[in-house]
């Protein structure tokens, strides 16, 4: 029996880790954490000092460290996508069998939280079936008799970055009693403004996806790194503010080998 935690921790600032999430980690027997490489490295001393803050010192848990595969870039985005989060699985189940041969509980830290533009819930999702697969080929080769598969799945829900950054410009996500949509950078740029939206977020944005959009009319609250000691936030109308952002955008990118930034946009401030 595998007990498989997706831990949301938020943006990055250890204070808004919950209770919850606490005791997720310290009842937990094994914690992994990717690695995405150096430029990256931000991401995974967050977890690390999470860990080393969070987790009692009586606690037994061991925590591994692994490196993330790396996602191909192709046209067929979502077949790479699938064959990308079948190759995590498969470095998952490795890693439990390898750590936990007689099962426990595993803890996994989730940047924000699990259910919002994550793709934690589907790996896990093809985890069971990479586990059944690794467990057949070890009964083959040792001559051992295949044994039956049980993994639970919990979810601990953590902030968002969304969250953050409407707590950051101190404005709600959508105008009084109308709807609001929360899309991603590459539909916004090949579809345009959603049909009935009047506020929309935008997240996982490779950058400058609202340029494809008619400005006028439209307001925008920006903000990268949203959490962490250097948080950036922007905000205006999108025809005024447009080439700030991107220019920052591009500078920030530049000084600390990456970035990660959301943004709202509105027909009118909120």
């Amino acid at each position: 029996m595998i007990r498989l935690s997706l831990i949301g921790i938020g943006t990055g600032n250890p204070e808004h880790v919950t209770l919850a999430a606490v005791r997720a980690l310290n009842a937990a027997d094994l914690i992994l954490l990717p690695r995405k490489g150096e430029a990256k490295s931000d991401l995974v001393d967050l977890r690390r000092l999470l860990c080393r803050n969070l987790l009692d010192d009586s606690s037994r848990t061991r925590v591994v460290e692994f490196d993330l595969p790396q996602r191909e870039a192709r046209a067929d985005y979502l077949g790479a996508v699938d064959d990308w989060h079948g190759a995590i699985a498969g470095v998952w189940a490795e890693l439990m069998a390898t750590h936990l041969p007689q099962g426990g509980r595993v803890g996994m830290l989730i940047w924000g939280d699990p259910s919002l533009y994550d793709s934690s819930l589907r790996i896990a999702r093809r985890l069971r079936s990479c586990m059944k697969s690794r467990m057949k080929s070890t009964a083959g080769r040792e001559g051992e008799v295949e044994q039956k598969v049980e993994l639970q799945v919990e979810i601990v829900p953590g902030i968002t970055s969304l969250q953050v950054l409407t707590a950051e410009h101190r404005i709600p996500l959508n105008a009084l009693a109308e709807p609001v949509q929360i899309t991603t950078g590459r539909r916004l740029r090949e579809r345009g403004w959603p049909d009935n939206a009047a506020s929309v977020a935008v997240m996982l944005d490779s950058g400058g996806a609202f340029e494809a959009l008619t400005p006028e009319g439209l307001y925008i609250w920006w903000g990268a790194y949203l959490g962490m000691d250097k948080q950036s936030l922007l905000d205006g109308w999108l025809a005024d503010v447009a080439p700030s952002i991107l220019a920052r955008r591009a500078a920030l990118r530049k000084q600390h080998g990456w970035i990660m930034d959301v943004y709202l946009l509105a027909r009118r401030p909120l």
